[in-house]
């Protein structure tokens, strides 16, 4: 591992939605012999590729991609399962001498490997969880999510008002429990050095290319997608199909919803994502090294990278 003297590397390419990060992760892998870890929640799924922007065919030829199309939509894969899966697929491209690049938007994920979370093991409350999914159809999701953000503003902070699952996820959590929901995660430490890059636009500028993004989708097929994942017999229930872009796309299927209002759903909530996905990463955290997207910033990240500057030691040891 020529590019740096520290023990177990770990590179982290951080950025909103749409900002870049597939393209240039890959230029970045292909250049330093790397492997990609995705780190978006929503490619976990098999068959849900242009709703989700999955990094095509061609584009994970280029390099070994980790954590793509791992599960079927209506399998669950859970933080925990996901944060020990990451670890081992890191220590699986250390042991091939190459270097791991954990990428993604979602936040929660990437902090959960890069910090150790220690997450509780709390199984579901099956008559809790009916009662406040029978309380959200009553109230409605935005109320809901107001309830939430009285009881734990940090949690409701990260959470769509629309997502209602999230939603009653972390009020079982805090009523089984009488904690509020980020409480209950503890950090064990990172068991890698870590070397933060994060990747930014000026905020009109995302939107623009979430809105082209939102459009190119639709060319490209999303609605016969949505139709072909409902007719393998998928619930418009499940989690996975509750993320944005999906939901909209089966209210247009089902008649509750024409198609440009799904779409300026679809792009008002993306928007709204991008806003709280900036909750996780500030421009303003000294740990994070930020390029602008709009520029070619490969060869300062190289020159970065090989430096030695910038990255964060190991914090926690392993046994």
């Amino acid at each position: 591992m020529q590019w740096c003297n520290f023990p177990d590397p770990l590179i982290v390419i951080l950025g909103p939605t749409a900002v870049g990060k597939t393209e240039l992760s890959i230029r970045l892998a292909e250049a330093l012999n790397g492997e990609i870890i995705s780190a978006d929640s929503r490619l976990f799924y098999r068959g849900m590729d242009i709703g989700t922007a999955k990094p095509t065919r061609a584009e994970m030829l280029r390099v070994p991609h980790h954590l793509i199309d791992v599960c079927d939509p209506d399998e669950t894969w859970s933080l925990a399962v996901f944060q020990r899966a990451a670890q081992e697929a890191i220590r699986d491209i250390h042991s091939r001498n190459k270097l791991p690049l954990l990428v993604g938007g979602t936040g929660q994920y990437v902090r959960a490997v890069i910090e150790g979370w220690q997450i509780p093991a709390q199984q579901p409350d099956p008559r809790l969880r009916q009662a406040l999914e029978k309380w959200a159809v009553e109230i409605g999701p935005d109320e809901m999510h107001r309830r939430l953000a009285l009881i734990d503003p940090v949690a409701a902070g990260r959470i769509l008002p629309g997502n209602v699952r999230r939603t009653i996820r972390a009020l079982e959590v805090i009523f089984n429990t009488g904690r509020r929901f980020d409480e209950q995660r503890t950090k064990g430490g990172s068991p890698f050095s870590l070397l933060m890059l994060g990747l930014k636009r000026p905020r009109a500028e995302i939107y623009a290319r979430v809105d082209a993004r939102i459009e190119a989708m639709l060319k490209d097929g999303m609605l016969d997608e949505v139709r072909g994942l409902l007719a393998k017999g998928y619930s418009a229930d499940l989690p996975s199909m509750s993320a944005i872009g999906y939901r909209e796309m089966t209210d247009v299927v089902q008649g509750k919803m024409t198609l440009d209002e799904a779409v300026t759903e679809m792009k008002s909530l993306t928007h709204q994502f991008v806003r709280r996905q900036a909750n996780w990463f500030k421009e303003t955290d000294p740990d994070i090294h930020w390029f602008n997207a709009a520029e070619d910033c490969l060869p300062q990240m190289i020159t970065l990278i090989q430096s030695g500057q910038g990255w964060l030691p190991r914090s926690r040891t392993e046994e």
